[in-house]
């Protein structure tokens, strides 16, 4: 039983699970009733049972339960502050008929809680292993009237279509045509989606062929398996530094490599931010208009070695052109308790790159800093250009996505 379970502190499931909601709402990840009481019945320990209790509810805390032969995730119980945060941005109510893509069984018992005992969950996932695991957490947590389905989510679930929801719960690159094609009119598709590089939680809803975002939140998700699959293209410049790109790049990688090895040109941008603020809109303004934009990670060898700047730790978007880059490498103590953004450039046209980077950082303060943020369309890949031409347009294999800032 789950009330039997009891942490290495003591503490139960119920305490525990108490104190997490308690936690998602001083953080804010929490903003409506309906979705408070669903964190408040679900037991989430039951769908990762290995997983000790204060890791099943701890909120940042993503529960790894499946890992491929070199280690690497295929399926994890999300973190429940990232799951807070999708579940308020799906908006639901009672009665609604909801797809969820990536079956992990925690996210589907709180959709049926939120669409209550006339509304429908189906979730669906590739990996036999997961769909299994989901049942066995389904039913004995007492949400067996999910239906979970093994099938590559790229199709979707037609038959129990259309939904009035669609909540994907893996990275994707691309949004397929099934998942528009079984979306009701006027319902909300909710999608991490990979941004050249940054991955954004995305609230579309649908109005036609158009997909129009309602909000973005950053998110951090296991890749999409089956069909849709698309891999990220690294090219490394040290063993410790590596260019994160979505596409295939023509790169000069023996040159970036030996401009990584001079010194930096310097550029400080007067863009100052306070100590615990947050800078997600201007990564994603940068990977958004940036020509030729990366994501630049090191590991923390390189940054010991003085090779990069702190922030490249965690990944920061560089602008690369030929044989040389620009990426925010460092800060500098300004007023008030705040710090200045500053950029490194490498190579010989490092200052000219740093120069071009710094520029946009302003322009984002000035312009979009407290702004709504960017909004983002998903167009049928057949749109033509006049269309799209209001915004900055990342071309796929079935969609443009265009990315623009009011």
């Amino acid at each position: 039983m789950a009330g039997d379970d009891v942490a290495e502190d003591g503490a139960r499931p119920e305490a525990l699970r108490a104190a997490m909601v308690e936690e998602l709402r001083q953080m804010g990840a929490l903003r409506s009733d309906p979705v408070e009481r669903a964190f408040r019945v679900v037991p989430r320990h039951l769908f990762s049972p290995e997983a000790p209790l204060m890791e099943s509810y701890g909120v940042n805390r993503s529960v790894v339960v499946k890992r491929d032969d070199d280690g690497m995730a295929l399926s994890t119980v999300s973190a429940p502050s990232m799951q807070a945060n999708m579940l308020e941005q799906t908006d639901l109510q009672a009665g609604m008929r909801v797809l969820e893509i990536g079956s992990g069984g925690v996210n589907a018992a709180m959709l049926a809680e939120l669409v209550g005992p006339e509304g429908h969950v189906t979730t669906v996932d590739i990996d036999a292993d997961v769909t299994e695991r989901a049942r066995r957490g389904l039913a004995e947590s007492g949400y067996d009237q999910v239906r979970v389905f093994r099938d590559d989510a790229e199709h979707g679930v037609v038959e129990q279509a259309p939904y009035d929801r669609i909540l994907v719960t893996v990275g994707v690159w691309d949004i397929p045509p099934a998942w528009l094609d079984q979306l009701a009119e006027g319902g909300r598709l909710i999608v991490p989606l990979r941004l050249q590089g940054v991955m954004r939680s995305i609230a579309l809803e649908r109005a036609d062929d158009r997909l129009t975002s309602r909000s973005v939140h950053p998110c951090g998700f296991v890749p999409v398996q089956g069909a849709g699959a698309r891999e990220e293209h690294v090219a490394l410049l040290d063993e410790d530094v590596g260019l994160r790109f979505d596409e295939q790049q023509r790169l000069d990688t023996a040159g970036l490599s030996e401009a990584l090895a001079t010194p930096p040109e310097e550029r400080w941008s007067g863009v100052t931010i306070g100590s615990q603020e947050m800078i997600d809109d201007l990564t994603l303004w940068l990977t958004t208009t940036l020509p030729g934009c990366g994501m630049l990670t090191a590991k923390q060898a390189a940054v010991d070695r003085g090779l990069v700047g702190r922030p490249a730790r965690r990944g920061v978007p560089a602008v690369v052109h030929g044989d040389s880059f620009a990426y925010r490498a460092t800060v500098r103590a300004a007023e008030d308790d705040r710090h200045e953004l500053g950029v490194h450039g490498h190579g010989p046209r490092g200052a000219e790159l740093a120069e071009q980077y710094v520029d946009l950082m302003r322009q984002w303060d000035r312009q979009h800093r407290h702004g709504p943020g960017a909004v983002i369309e998903i167009h049928p890949a057949h749109t033509p250009d006049e269309r799209v031409n209001h915004g900055f347009v990342l071309d796929r294999n079935h969609t443009r996505v265009v990315i623009f800032w009011p």
